[in-house]
């Protein structure tokens, strides 16, 4: 991270790293060396710029020809110094995961143009809390009114939020309002923000505890299709406030799932949920960029389309006039 409040320039690919506070980078077997234990911290770096333009390097040419009439390179230092703060291992890695769902949502949006639909796209890391809820109500209510929806649900790490989703996703349009300038049930529908198109839920094998319960739930109460690999497989839950003295934690599973059709653990426990639409993405695929299991995912709900179309209702023409006829003896008596 750059302290951009100084005004410093960020760094781009290609410019090179000289020193890290005063130690040159070729005193050290890796410079990763130089940077150990230094995440959070200001660290002051001698970068050579060679891609990027620098700021620095114009005003030490505008001096020098102020000073001398010329801006010789030779007369001018061929490094610069920045300020960063250098990122933990966790941070980074969260910046990798933010870099992949915005690529995901961005293909996604890519290919269900190129196919002829909308589409709205939400990526649920997992299933806790606010976080969770949040990510959900950003993706979903500015896309509520699409013909698409594809829930992304791989990698999660599970949490407790199903029935609220679930609640959400059943909502139902039973009535449509239309102003004198609207067309055909444009202004609104009832239940307000009730989702009316063809929904995909997206797992892989990492999908998780209640990650999979959703799965579940969208599949038997016929909310929409699977498409991806079978999921983790476990379903019961657990507490985590069984404490010991050495300050570990011994938890066991105590909450179990089960219905009529199922009985205990959902088919999930020990099983996990098995997709509609089986597809593995191939690890060389996924390293060069391509998602597979999105790819299959917009073809389903492309062939859904055709055959089932999102449209608003047609309104039922002008109303019927509910007047009151005059009879021939009526009049206006003055």
């Amino acid at each position: 991270q750059v302290l951009h409040l100084s005004g410093q320039q960020a760094l781009e690919a290609g410019d090179i790293i000289i020193g890290v506070n005063g130690e040159h980078v070729m005193n050290v077997p890796s410079i990763n060396m130089l940077l150990r234990g230094k995440a959070g911290e200001s660290v002051r770096l001698e970068v050579q710029r060679v891609t990027s333009k620098s700021k620095v390097t114009e005003l030490r040419r505008a001096k020098m020809r102020l000073i001398k009439g010329n801006d010789d390179d030779e007369d001018i230092p061929a490094t610069e110094p920045i300020v960063v703060v250098p990122l933990s291992s966790y941070e980074r890695d969260k910046l990798i995961y933010a870099a992949w769902e915005w690529k995901t949502r961005e293909r996604a949006m890519i290919l269900a143009a190129e196919s002829g639909f909308t589409l709205g796209y939400i990526h649920l890391r997992d299933m806790s809390g606010a976080p969770a809820t949040d990510a959900f109500a950003r993706g979903f209510y500015p896309d509520h009114d699409k013909q698409a929806l594809i829930v992304d649900v791989r990698h999660n790490a599970g949490g407790n939020i199903d029935s609220w989703l679930l609640d959400i996703l059943q909502r139902k349009a039973w009535m449509y309002w239309q102003g004198r300038e609207d067309t055909d049930g444009g202004l609104m529908w009832d239940e307000q923000l009730a989702f009316r198109g063809h929904l995909v839920v997206l797992i892989d094998e990492k999908t998780r505890s209640d990650a999979e319960i959703f799965a579940r739930g969208v599949s038997e109460l016929g909310l929409g299709k699977i498409v991806g690999k079978r999921s983790w497989g476990g379903s019961i839950g657990l507490y985590y406030d069984n404490d010991l003295v050495d300050g570990g934690i011994a938890s066991a599973p105590e909450l179990g799932v089960y219905n009529d059709k199922f009985g205990w653990g959902m088919g999930i426990e020990q099983m996990g949920v098995v997709p509609d639409v089986e597809v593995d993405n191939n690890p060389r695929d996924a390293y060069e960029g391509r998602d597979t299991q999105l790819e299959v995912a917009i073809s389903v709900l492309k062939e859904w389309l055709k055959n089932e179309e999102v449209v608003l209702p047609k309104n039922p023409g002008r109303p019927k006039n509910m007047s009151k006829k005059r009879k021939d003896s009526e009049g206006c008596s003055v």
